[in-house]
């Protein structure tokens, strides 16, 4: 467990935005396209519907995560 910012679980905050179910679901698309998973992410950002979303998504926590 690690201590960040004098709170155990802090570094957990992003957590609750997926479920369960969802986590690792854009990772796999983008490793079964052969690209990581900002390269796929920039590449179908303007895509509609839920990849889009999904997309855009890993951008944004890409830039929060910093």
């Amino acid at each position: 467990m690690a201590i960040k910012d004098g709170h155990p679980d802090a570094h957990l905050w992003m957590q609750p935005a997926v479920p369960k179910s969802h986590r690792g679901i854009f990772t796999a698309k983008a490793k079964k396209a052969g690209m990581s998973v900002q390269a796929y992410a920039r590449k179908k950002a303007s895509a509609p519907g839920k990849l889009g979303k999904q997309a855009r998504f890993a951008l944004i926590a890409k830039k929060i995560g910093k």
